[in-house]
């Protein structure tokens, strides 16, 4: 559709932004929109009609408001880091840029919370807690940049989610402003809140209820000691084998992560991170908690690698050798751009049991597609991150790969798993959601999402089919209580 044939956003509308944002922070060139038209998966690109860049948190909820009684409808955006479209704008409605919301409001070391605005980066909450002996356990690959707000949309893991959960086991409260203009207060700082977890509802809706404007953070102490054992192997099978074997122990590691040979090729080329060079997988564990403990798991977990076909063991023998381990896993995505020009990030989830045999698939669903696909995935929870790689130049390279990814969820799902761990559904798995779901389960989830937003103007075109909503017809209920969510008994 040409920019000319769109409707244009009314006049009332843009005269109320007006009346908030000034000229440089109320985007309208299509100069300044092409930078908010895709996120990390870049594949999916809409031109926004504006962008707005708040400063405060009135300012955001002034923009909702307006967006509210106009209709028109919204997108909030971090850093753009979503790997599912998740944050790609809706081509008749705006943006809502947080950056500039980048405060970390409160850090009670004694209570072991933080009180952190949506714009947030995340690896500065870890930063600012260290000093007082804690750190804020979620840590995504791209950490360096990715924000809370967007972390908590999508409930955002790490490599260390096996050990200490997702995002949202860490949110224990957040101030909100919903769809409708409404501001909410959800959770509170104890952890022993009583009634529905509304909070971890809006954790992981990917912006269709609203938007989170202060979010509070649980922390915990800061790890006394690491282990960090790098271990070769001949075959993915074999690394995926290992790690059902450090599973069935009963050993909890902080983290497991596999890598493949083409994933270790790119990341030892960007970061030189000391990858054993002919293996064709490789396998992190990091043991941590008090010294006393990991002194005796490291020895449970040696004798584990020793009988488990490992080529060679290696042991990170100070910070600096450690840190340049993950600095290489966490750096894989982008990496692989120096061996493909493009590639599409999949994210889905298998039983930690049939791992070996989730890899073989994918190698036989590349050859198949005459695609090579390199493997990065947390290993400890089955989270697999499968990277296709195609020559967007080459016609019908990115059908191939679109099949692909597809063919790769549906292995997932058929093997008792998810499409999703921790990317979110977004534009590019909304049409997989009924291959997990039931019809009455996904109108349960449209009838939630309408309580919060019921004109749903909040980042649609996500995360459900492309089939209309059901109305609600519940008269004489509040929307929440016809979603099930409240009960007034």
């Amino acid at each position: 559709m040409s920019a000319s044939a769109i409707t244009p956003l009314p006049s009332s509308f843009l005269d109320a932004l007006r009346s908030v944002f000034p000229p440089g922070r109320l985007l309208a060139e299509a100069a300044h929109l092409a930078a908010y038209e895709s996120d990390g998966l870049t594949a999916f690109a809409v031109m926004p009609r504006a962008v707005v860049i708040p400063e405060t948190q009135d300012e955001v909820i002034a923009a909702v408001q307006a967006c509210a009684a106009h209709g028109v409808p919204f997108v909030a955006r971090g850093s753009g880091t979503s790997l599912s479209g998740g944050s790609v704008p809706v081509e008749r409605g705006i943006v809502i840029a947080l950056n500039r919301l980048n405060k970390i409001l409160r850090l009670d070391a004694a209570q072991r919370l933080c009180v952190v605005e949506p714009g947030v980066v995340n690896l500065q909450v870890t930063r600012a807690a260290m000093e007082y002996g804690l750190i804020y356990a979620p840590d995504p690959s791209s950490q360096q940049i990715c924000t809370i707000g967007g972390n908590v949309a999508f409930n955002a893991g790490g490599a260390h989610c096996l050990k200490y959960g997702m995002t949202s086991n860490h949110v224990i409260g957040m101030k909100c402003v919903l769809a409708t203009g409404e501001v909410v207060a959800l959770g509170s700082e104890s952890m022993e809140a009583a009634g529905p977890d509304v909070t971890g509802l809006f954790t992981g809706s990917e912006g269709l209820f609203g938007i989170a404007l202060e979010i509070t953070l649980r922390l915990i102490p800061r790890v006394e000691c690491y282990h960090t054992v790098m271990a070769s192997y001949a075959s993915t099978e074999a690394a995926g084998d290992a790690v059902a074997a450090v599973v069935a122990s009963g050993l909890l590691p902080g983290a497991m992560e596999i890598m493949d040979r083409l994933a270790m090729d790119a990341a030892e080329a960007a970061v030189h991170a000391g990858y054993p060079p002919q293996a064709a997988a490789m396998l992190i564990v990091e043991l941590e908690g008090p010294r006393d403990q990991v002194a005796v798991e490291r020895e449970q977990l040696s004798a584990i690698i020793s009988t488990s076909g490992a080529q060679t063991a290696h042991v990170a023998r100070n910070d600096d050798e450690r840190l340049k381990i993950w600095k290489g896993r966490k750096s894989a995505f982008s990496a692989v751009g120096r061996l493909s020009p493009d590639f599409i990030v999949q994210d889905g989830v298998v039983p930690r049991r049939r791992l070996g045999e989730a890899l073989r698939g994918i190698a036989e669903i590349a050859k198949r597609h005459a695609l090579r696909i390199a493997n990065v995935f947390h290993a400890g929870d089955g989270n697999l991150h499968p990277l296709i790689m195609y020559d967007g130049r080459d016609p019908g390279a990115y059908e191939r790969a679109e099949e692909a990814a597809a063919e790769i969820l549906r292995l997932c799902t058929g093997m008792g798993g998810s499409i999703t761990g921790e990317h979110g559904v977004g534009m590019e798995k909304k049409a997989f959601l009924p291959d997990m779901f039931a019809p009455a389960d996904i109108a349960m989830m449209h009838r939630i999402r309408q309580a919060f937003d019921p004109q749903e103007i909040a980042n649609p075109g996500k995360m459900f089919p492309d089939a209309e909503a059901p109305a609600l017809r519940q008269h004489g209920l509040h929307p929440l209580e016809a979603a099930g969510v409240l009960s007034r008994e």
